[in-house]
């Protein structure tokens, strides 16, 4: 079967729209995780989560309902607890990701029956992307679009001075508990696409690659954006033909696309001195 065929297939099909949105989502927060060095806070989150798909398991409520709840809450506490109790920000991650692991183990251990879906949130599968999977990438990546666009300067301030924001007259905390907010959202959102165990990657590695040609914030998102979506574009179509796991070789296109640049960015220098 060639590419061509394969888009007469609805999952298909809503596999690429959920690759495009997903893309678009990761690469604008992303890019904000990256600058103000939140990668391990998002880690934090995303692991945090798990605890979120197991009160929905348990529960009977909708997993993805239930995961970005509890990441939104949990995203507000390291927040809080960092900023308010004195207490060290690594510490108060350590806190909510432990948390989330072990109630989602025990809640999912308690459960009665056998969760089917949850290799999917684990470790992930494009192919069962559902129509309400794109709408509500679409809606967040409308949501992160104007955001960005409309508090551009205040986040770039915020990113990387945050004292001098503050004396601009920025709203610091504003921006902070509302883009932690969205850094939780856009992690549920995007499980599907890669899983809990690799999502981590999704809004690193196309910010690390782009970041090797550019300083620019808004060429970072950007180029994060179209090195997302030719990764996921090209780990999907390979892990079809190679009967492998989708997210886990979107992930490793990714991370190819990375190292093969830095190469070459490596072998330009050299050659001009």
């Amino acid at each position: 079967m060639n590419v061509l065929e394969l888009l007469d297939y609805a999952f298909f099909r809503n596999a690429l729209w959920g690759s495009l949105l997903a893309s678009i989502a990761c690469g604008i927060i992303g890019s904000y995780v990256v600058a103000r060095r939140m990668v391990f806070i998002s880690g934090g989150i995303t692991h945090a989560s798990f605890g979120g798909l197991g009160i929905g398991f348990y529960f009977g409520f909708n997993p993805v309902f239930s995961a970005m709840v509890f990441s939104v809450l949990s995203a507000f506490g390291i927040q809080w607890l960092s900023k308010n109790q004195n207490v060290r920000e690594d510490s108060a991650i350590a806190v909510f990701w432990s948390l989330g692991m072990a109630l989602g183990i025990i809640l999912i251990f308690l459960s009665p029956g056998y969760a089917p879906n949850l290799s999917e949130y684990l470790f992930g599968n494009i192919l069962t992307i559902s129509a309400t999977d794109i709408i509500l990438l679409a809606a967040l990546s409308v949501v992160l679009i104007f955001f960005f666009s409309f508090f551009y300067r205040q986040i770039l301030n915020t990113s990387f001075d945050k004292e001098f924001a503050q004396t601009r007259g920025v709203n610091v905390a504003f921006l902070e508990y509302t883009l932690i907010m969205l850094v939780a959202v856009t992690i549920v959102l995007s499980i599907r696409l890669v899983g809990i165990v690799l999502l981590i990657s999704l809004l690193t590695v196309p910010q690390m690659t782009a970041n090797i040609y550019t300083n620019k914030f808004s060429k970072i998102i950007i180029w994060s954006v179209i090195i997302s979506f030719i990764g996921c574009v090209a780990g999907l179509l390979l892990s079809y033909f190679l009967n492998v796991p989708s997210g886990a070789f979107i992930i490793f296109v990714l991370i190819s696309i990375y190292l093969i640049t830095k190469l070459f960015s490596r072998t330009v220098i050299r050659a001009r001195n």
